[in-house]
C-alpha cells in the first residue's frame, strides 16, 4: 500500500514539475495564455512587498499582460517542492535591472490555488565581510 502511495505521489510531483517548467518557459517567452494555464480559476496571488492581492486567474493574466516593461531576461535558478507546495527561485530582468524573485506556489488538484511572490533588488556586498564569504554570480 505504501509503495503504491509513494508511486502516485512521485507521479503527481513529476506532473507538477513539468507544469512548472512549462509555466516558467511561457513566462520567459511572453506567452500569457500558456503562462497562466497552471492557475486555478480562483487562484490568489500575493505580492507582500507592495501589499497587493490579485484574485482569480483572469485578473492575474490581465495584470501581467499589461505590465509596461516586458521582461528582457528570465532565468530559473532552481525549483524545489513536493506534494502541494513548490518554490521557484528565479531572476527576471526589467529595463536592464534584475529582480531576484521567489515564488511560493500551493497546488490543489494539479493547479495553483495560491502563489506568493517576493521580489528583491540586488545590492553591493559590504567589504567588511569579504573574508568570510565566497562571491557567486
Amino acid at each position: 500500500m505504501k509503495a503504491k502511495q509513494h508511486l502516485e505521489q512521485s507521479m503527481q510531483d513529476e506532473q507538477i514539475r513539468e507544469a512548472l517548467n512549462k509555466h516558467w518557459q511561457a513566462s520567459a517567452a511572453g506567452d500569457a495564455n500558456a503562462e497562466h494555464d497552471i492557475y486555478d480559476d480562483d487562484a490568489i496571488c500575493d505580492y507582500p512587498q507592495s501589499g497587493e492581492r490579485i484574485l482569480g486567474r483572469a485578473n492575474l493574466q490581465a495584470l501581467r499582460s499589461h505590465h509596461p516593461g516586458k521582461p528582457s531576461g528570465f532565468n530559473v535558478r532552481r525549483i524545489l517542492g513536493k506534494g502541494d507546495l513548490w518554490i521557484t527561485e528565479y531572476t527576471v530582468t526589467y529595463q536592464g535591472r534584475p529582480a531576484y524573485t521567489v515564488s511560493i506556489m500551493e497546488f490543489r488538484n494539479g493547479k495553483v490555488l495560491h502563489e506568493t511572490q517576493y521580489f528583491a533588488d540586488p545590492f553591493e556586498a559590504p567589504v567588511w565581510r569579504s573574508q568570510w564569504v565566497q562571491r557567486i554570480a
